[in-house]
């Protein structure tokens, strides 16, 4: 397990809202329809009952899960940052050296990340060769494509919209 969850502070407030809906609506919605299954007789065959156990532990891992996010989060706001290396919340124009064509991506936490977006997640191998690299810097990576080289050909800090 991590130490800390890098987040910005957009997907932290993401994670509180979705915390506290499980507990204060699903938690409880999940409970009724287990009391109402239960009423219905014979658990065994009862099939609304094992879907909403089923559900109810789904909901439960969730909640945990984002309990522990929540408390080891290491919450960055991009606004606040500056320099002239790649770190998290940096959001990175890149060149395929190959053919030409640019992409940005913010480097983002993993509950954040949707590459459509042009959110990239810390944690994915074209982020990883990123970090710590400088405008100009070229890195090769490993992708499904086989391997491939980017240059950076900017970096700046500004919001992120998750």
């Amino acid at each position: 397990m991590a130490d800390k969850f890098p987040m910005t502070p957009q997907c932290l407030e993401r994670l509180k809202e979705e915390f506290k809906k499980l507990k204060e609506i699903d938690r409880p919605a999940n409970s009724k329809a287990i009391e109402i299954a239960r009423a219905h007789g014979d658990l065994s065959e009862n099939a609304d009952y094992s879907a909403a156990k089923e559900e109810q532990g789904m909901i439960e891992a969730r909640i945990r899960e984002l309990e522990i996010k929540i408390a080891l989060a290491e919450v960055i706001d991009p606004l606040t940052l500056g320099g002239d290396r790649v770190v998290f919340g940096a959001t990175v124009t890149i060149e395929d050296t190959d053919n030409g064509e640019n992409n940005t991506y913010a480097i983002v936490g993993e509950d954040e990340s949707d590459i459509k977006k042009g959110l990239l997640a810390v944690t994915a191998p074209v982020a990883r060769a990123l970090i710590g690299r400088e405008i100009g810097d070229t890195v090769q990576v490993r992708t499904p494509k086989g391997m491939r080289e980017f240059e950076i050909a900017d970096i700046q800090f500004k919001a992120i919209n998750t």
